[in-house]
């Protein structure tokens, strides 16, 4: 097999269209959830909601906060690993969600507490949607951990009764999900695609939403449960280290970029390892480190420029006093005049968004 030979400049380019993040817009939400796989979700509220704002840097003003928790509730999209997905893609799903038990183990402990189980489908079932703190603990064998879940036995059996396609979620309340019976939420006429069939198809499309990869990356276990080796065609990159995996579909294809502010949680800058070697960039995401130790600010956001990571904006959102506060914009190098502009209009575009005035 030919092995595509790349310089930095055109991987990034391929990675940056790939994520839509160049000057392209996709038509909706939907059609951008399915580009790009999936859309995070995670509800630190430093900024803003990672699928909100990983939409905006998309979608821009046409996406309002909220849109996608609409879209969940209606049913246009589904969760599943704290992802959310185009409910068109359920069917990718329905044979890992039957075959989950036996992949992540877990089986004798709900074989264990089955009445509990049991009971939290009656419960659901005759009072519709519930939260985590609306079921009673009613385990017979605790859930035990050495970490963070240890006797946390309602989120731990939603957790699994979920991941095996029992329960789905349809809104979330603050930090809380709202829970309900899948075969209320999933439409009944879904035809299951074969779970060997159902990961190459995703696998194909997740690394069409990458663009490029590390050969040896693992994708994230709730995405594909495999390495990249043997998706799409090899590649060597000038000056990057490494055997890497390339969508042949995205080489030789034109590129105009932009300047966007990322989510921490953003496709494009979640792979830290990538992020390193193929961009050159150095991020951490120091929302648990010691003020003392911080480089850039808690919850430092990306600057994309064209096909360039060239920085970060150290923000917090206040949504009660209505601000949005820049501490910092940290330049990896000098920004040219132009740049510095491209990067304050989007800094005044988020906030705006946000319905929030900035302070500096």
């Amino acid at each position: 097999m030919t092995v595509h030979r790349l310089d930095r400049d055109e991987a990034r380019r391929i990675a940056v269209r790939a994520a839509l993040l160049d000057d392209r817009r996709p038509a909706d939400l939907l059609t951008m959830v399915r580009d790009l796989g999936m859309l995070r979700v995670e509800l630190t509220g430093i900024v803003a909601p990672a699928a909100d704002h990983i939409a905006w840097t998309r979608l821009g003003a046409a996406h309002r906060p909220g849109h996608t928790w609409t879209a969940l509730a209606d049913g246009r999209l589904f969760e599943r690993g704290w992802m959310l997905r185009a409910m068109s893609d359920l069917p990718l799903f329905l044979a890992g969600m039957r075959s989950w038990t036996e992949r992540a183990g877990g089986g004798a402990w709900l074989e264990a507490n089955e009445p509990f189980r049991r009971g939290i489908r009656n419960r659901i079932a005759d009072e519709g949607p519930l939260t985590s703190r609306d079921i009673p603990d009613e385990a017979i064998v605790p859930w035990e951990s050495s970490g963070w879940t240890r006797d946390r036995n309602v989120t731990q059996m939603l957790e699994m009764m979920h991941m095996r396609g029992e329960l789905a979620v349809v809104a979330h309340e603050g930090r809380l999900r709202v829970w309900d019976l899948a075969e209320h939420v999933y439409p009944a006429d879904t035809v299951e695609v074969p779970e060997d069939e159902a990961r190459r198809i995703r696998g194909e499309r997740l690394l069409a939403a990458l663009g490029v990869a590390r050969e040896g990356a693992s994708a994230q276990p709730f995405e594909l449960h495999r390495t990249m080796a043997d998706l799409g065609e090899p590649a060597e990159i000038d000056g990057v280290p490494g055997r890497w995996r390339v969508d042949p579909a995205a080489i030789g294809r034109p590129f105009q970029g932009r300047t966007a502010i990322l989510s921490p949680f953003d496709r494009l800058v979640f792979d830290r390892e990538r992020l390193s070697s193929l961009f050159d960039f150095d991020y951490a995401l120091e929302m648990y480190k010691p003020a003392t130790t911080r480089r850039w600010g808690p919850f430092a956001l990306p600057i994309l420029h064209g096909e360039r990571l060239i920085g970060k904006v150290d923000a917090r959102a206040d949504r009660r006093a209505g601000t949005f506060t820049v501490n910092a914009v940290h330049q990896d190098e000098p920004f040219a005049p132009s740049v510095r502009d491209a990067v304050h209009e989007q800094i005044e575009g988020f906030a705006a968004w946000l319905r929030l005035r900035v302070v500096r």
